[in-house]
Protein backbone atom coordinates (compact mmCIF):
# COMPACT_ATOMS: atom_id res chain seq x y z
CA UNK A 1 0.00 0.00 0.00
CA UNK A 2 1.47 3.69 -0.82
CA UNK A 3 -0.10 7.22 0.01
CA UNK A 4 -2.19 8.38 -3.41
CA UNK A 5 -0.83 11.74 -2.38
CA UNK A 6 3.56 11.60 -2.14
CA UNK A 7 3.63 7.62 -2.90
CA UNK A 8 5.16 6.49 0.06
CA UNK A 9 4.73 3.43 2.11
CA UNK A 10 5.62 4.88 5.12
CA UNK A 11 2.45 4.50 6.84
CA UNK A 12 0.70 4.17 10.51
CA UNK A 13 -2.72 2.08 10.53
CA UNK A 14 -4.95 4.42 12.86
CA UNK A 15 -7.92 1.92 12.29
CA UNK A 16 -8.43 -1.25 10.50
CA UNK A 17 -11.75 -3.76 10.38
CA UNK A 18 -11.96 -7.04 8.89
CA UNK A 19 -15.41 -8.93 7.57
CA UNK A 20 -15.49 -11.72 4.97
CA UNK A 21 -17.56 -12.41 2.51
CA UNK A 22 -18.61 -16.05 0.37
CA UNK A 23 -15.36 -16.23 -1.44
CA UNK A 24 -12.79 -13.25 0.36
CA UNK A 25 -11.20 -11.81 3.33
CA UNK A 26 -11.71 -7.81 3.53
CA UNK A 27 -9.66 -5.69 5.70
CA UNK A 28 -9.92 -2.18 5.72
CA UNK A 29 -7.98 0.49 6.81
CA UNK A 30 -7.81 4.15 7.70
CA UNK A 31 -4.17 5.48 6.93
CA UNK A 32 -1.70 7.90 7.94
CA UNK A 33 1.06 8.83 5.78
CA UNK A 34 4.11 9.38 8.02
CA UNK A 35 5.84 11.08 5.13
CA UNK A 36 2.56 14.58 3.83
CA UNK A 37 0.35 13.32 6.61
CA UNK A 38 -2.22 12.41 4.33
CA UNK A 39 -5.14 10.20 5.90
CA UNK A 40 -6.44 8.16 3.25
CA UNK A 41 -8.64 4.35 3.19
CA UNK A 42 -7.83 1.74 1.76
CA UNK A 43 -9.22 -2.01 1.20
CA UNK A 44 -7.15 -5.41 1.19
CA UNK A 45 -9.46 -8.41 -0.31
CA UNK A 46 -7.58 -12.15 0.06
CA UNK A 47 -8.73 -15.02 -1.64
CA UNK A 48 -10.12 -17.21 1.19
CA UNK A 49 -8.30 -20.62 1.11
CA UNK A 50 -10.01 -23.72 -0.14
CA UNK A 51 -9.37 -27.33 -0.09
CA UNK A 52 -6.35 -28.76 -3.21
CA UNK A 53 -6.05 -32.15 -3.51
CA UNK A 54 -2.41 -33.24 -2.18
CA UNK A 55 -0.47 -36.64 -3.09
CA UNK A 56 2.62 -37.39 -0.94
CA UNK A 57 5.21 -40.00 -1.79
CA UNK A 58 7.23 -42.01 0.75
CA UNK A 59 9.38 -43.74 -0.55
CA UNK A 60 6.98 -47.09 -1.85
CA UNK A 61 3.79 -45.50 -0.94
CA UNK A 62 1.81 -42.25 -1.22
CA UNK A 63 -1.05 -40.54 0.27
CA UNK A 64 -3.63 -39.05 -0.40
CA UNK A 65 -5.32 -35.84 1.65
CA UNK A 66 -6.38 -32.32 0.78
CA UNK A 67 -4.28 -28.62 1.95
CA UNK A 68 -6.07 -25.52 2.01
CA UNK A 69 -4.41 -22.45 -0.18
CA UNK A 70 -5.79 -19.09 -1.40
CA UNK A 71 -6.49 -19.85 -4.62
CA UNK A 72 -4.85 -16.64 -5.74
CA UNK A 73 -1.44 -17.87 -4.71
CA UNK A 74 1.49 -18.76 -6.30
CA UNK A 75 3.16 -22.47 -6.54
CA UNK A 76 6.27 -24.01 -7.41
CA UNK A 77 8.41 -26.50 -7.07
CA UNK A 78 10.63 -26.87 -4.44
CA UNK A 79 7.73 -25.20 -2.27
CA UNK A 80 7.62 -26.50 1.18
CA UNK A 81 4.20 -26.62 2.43
CA UNK A 82 2.77 -28.07 5.97
CA UNK A 83 0.00 -30.57 5.59
CA UNK A 84 -2.28 -32.01 8.18
CA UNK A 85 0.77 -35.05 7.45
CA UNK A 86 3.61 -32.62 7.99
CA UNK A 87 6.19 -31.12 6.11
CA UNK A 88 6.05 -31.39 2.24
CA UNK A 89 7.86 -30.42 -0.86
CA UNK A 90 5.96 -29.77 -4.24
CA UNK A 91 7.62 -31.99 -7.02
CA UNK A 92 5.10 -31.28 -9.53
CA UNK A 93 1.71 -29.48 -10.37
CA UNK A 94 -1.19 -31.10 -12.04
CA UNK A 95 -2.74 -29.02 -14.29
CA UNK A 96 -7.14 -29.27 -15.13
CA UNK A 97 -5.87 -30.18 -18.39
CA UNK A 98 -3.78 -33.63 -16.60
CA UNK A 99 -0.43 -31.00 -17.99
CA UNK A 100 2.49 -31.61 -15.45
CA UNK A 101 4.07 -28.16 -14.47
CA UNK A 102 6.67 -26.62 -11.94
CA UNK A 103 4.83 -23.38 -11.73
CA UNK A 104 1.37 -22.38 -11.40
CA UNK A 105 -1.29 -19.68 -9.83
CA UNK A 106 -2.77 -22.60 -7.10
CA UNK A 107 -6.79 -21.78 -8.86
CA UNK A 108 -5.06 -23.72 -12.03
CA UNK A 109 -4.31 -26.83 -10.10
CA UNK A 110 -6.27 -29.86 -9.81
CA UNK A 111 -2.82 -32.06 -7.83
CA UNK A 112 -0.29 -31.03 -6.31
CA UNK A 113 2.17 -33.56 -6.15
CA UNK A 114 5.15 -33.69 -3.35
CA UNK A 115 7.47 -35.67 -1.16
CA UNK A 116 7.07 -36.18 2.58
CA UNK A 117 9.91 -33.81 4.35
CA UNK A 118 9.12 -36.34 8.20
CA UNK A 119 10.66 -39.44 7.07
CA UNK A 120 14.48 -40.32 5.87
CA UNK A 121 15.61 -40.00 2.22
CA UNK A 122 16.02 -43.73 0.41
CA UNK A 123 19.34 -43.69 -1.77
CA UNK A 124 21.38 -46.22 -3.64
CA UNK A 125 24.72 -47.19 -2.93
CA UNK A 126 26.75 -49.21 -5.82
CA UNK A 127 29.63 -51.05 -5.03
CA UNK A 128 31.89 -52.01 -8.20
CA UNK A 129 33.03 -55.40 -7.71
CA UNK A 130 34.35 -55.24 -11.39
CA UNK A 131 31.93 -57.91 -13.35
CA UNK A 132 29.28 -57.72 -10.58
CA UNK A 133 27.37 -54.52 -8.23
CA UNK A 134 26.08 -54.94 -5.22
CA UNK A 135 23.51 -52.86 -4.90
CA UNK A 136 21.92 -51.46 -1.73
CA UNK A 137 19.07 -48.85 -0.52
CA UNK A 138 19.99 -47.35 2.55
CA UNK A 139 17.50 -44.96 4.56
CA UNK A 140 19.26 -41.61 5.57
CA UNK A 141 18.98 -38.03 7.30
CA UNK A 142 17.56 -36.08 4.60
CA UNK A 143 20.44 -33.47 5.40
CA UNK A 144 23.24 -36.28 5.70
CA UNK A 145 25.97 -35.35 3.57
CA UNK A 146 27.84 -37.50 1.40
CA UNK A 147 31.02 -36.06 -1.01
CA UNK A 148 33.14 -37.63 -3.52
CA UNK A 149 35.74 -39.58 -2.10
CA UNK A 150 34.34 -40.17 1.30
CA UNK A 151 34.97 -43.65 2.40
CA UNK A 152 32.17 -45.69 3.28
CA UNK A 153 31.75 -48.97 5.12
CA UNK A 154 28.79 -51.03 4.21
CA UNK A 155 28.57 -54.55 5.37
CA UNK A 156 31.64 -56.26 4.65
CA UNK A 157 32.75 -53.90 1.96
CA UNK A 158 34.71 -50.16 2.19
CA UNK A 159 35.09 -48.00 -0.94
CA UNK A 160 35.50 -44.91 -1.85
CA UNK A 161 32.76 -42.51 -3.51
CA UNK A 162 33.51 -42.07 -7.57
CA UNK A 163 30.53 -40.51 -8.06
CA UNK A 164 26.96 -38.91 -7.21
CA UNK A 165 24.17 -38.90 -9.11
CA UNK A 166 21.42 -35.90 -7.85
CA UNK A 167 17.97 -35.47 -9.17
CA UNK A 168 19.20 -33.09 -11.63
CA UNK A 169 22.58 -34.02 -12.64
CA UNK A 170 25.75 -36.27 -12.17
CA UNK A 171 28.82 -35.20 -9.78
CA UNK A 172 32.40 -36.79 -9.80
CA UNK A 173 33.47 -33.55 -7.13
CA UNK A 174 32.03 -32.03 -4.28
CA UNK A 175 28.98 -33.42 -1.83
CA UNK A 176 25.69 -33.21 -1.41
CA UNK A 177 22.35 -34.11 0.83
CA UNK A 178 20.65 -37.51 0.71
CA UNK A 179 17.53 -35.44 0.10
CA UNK A 180 18.19 -34.86 -3.31
CA UNK A 181 20.30 -38.05 -3.70
CA UNK A 182 19.83 -40.79 -6.10
CA UNK A 183 22.76 -43.17 -6.10
CA UNK A 184 25.96 -43.22 -5.10
CA UNK A 185 28.69 -45.37 -7.11
CA UNK A 186 31.61 -47.26 -4.76
CA UNK A 187 35.26 -48.24 -5.36
CA UNK A 188 36.09 -51.25 -2.91
CA UNK A 189 39.64 -49.96 -1.20
CA UNK A 190 41.87 -51.88 0.42
CA UNK A 191 42.29 -49.98 3.99
CA UNK A 192 39.44 -50.86 6.67
CA UNK A 193 39.57 -46.88 7.90
CA UNK A 194 36.24 -45.50 6.90
CA UNK A 195 34.70 -42.34 7.96
CA UNK A 196 31.38 -43.48 8.38
CA UNK A 197 29.38 -47.04 8.33
CA UNK A 198 25.87 -47.14 6.60
CA UNK A 199 25.13 -50.94 7.36
CA UNK A 200 22.65 -50.04 9.96
CA UNK A 201 20.92 -47.83 7.69
CA UNK A 202 20.43 -50.68 4.75
CA UNK A 203 16.36 -51.51 3.67
CA UNK A 204 17.28 -53.56 0.83
CA UNK A 205 20.03 -55.31 -1.02
CA UNK A 206 21.00 -57.18 -4.12
CA UNK A 207 23.74 -58.18 -7.16
CA UNK A 208 23.52 -57.78 -10.61
CA UNK A 209 26.11 -57.68 -13.30
CA UNK A 210 26.43 -54.36 -14.52
CA UNK A 211 28.06 -51.39 -12.91
CA UNK A 212 26.80 -48.13 -14.37
CA UNK A 213 30.03 -45.39 -14.54
CA UNK A 214 28.75 -42.06 -13.42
Amino acid sequence: MKCPICGSDDLETLKSKNFSSKKDEINDFLLKCRECSNVFKESVKIAKPIDFRLIISEIDSSKKTFIPISPDDELNTGDVLLSNLGQVEINSLELKNTKRVEQAIANDVVTIWATSLEIPARIGISVNLHGEVQSYKVDLERDFRINVDDIIKIEDYVGRVQGIKTDDRKMNKGGAKASIIKRVYIDPVRFKNHDYDLTKKIASKKITDKFKKI
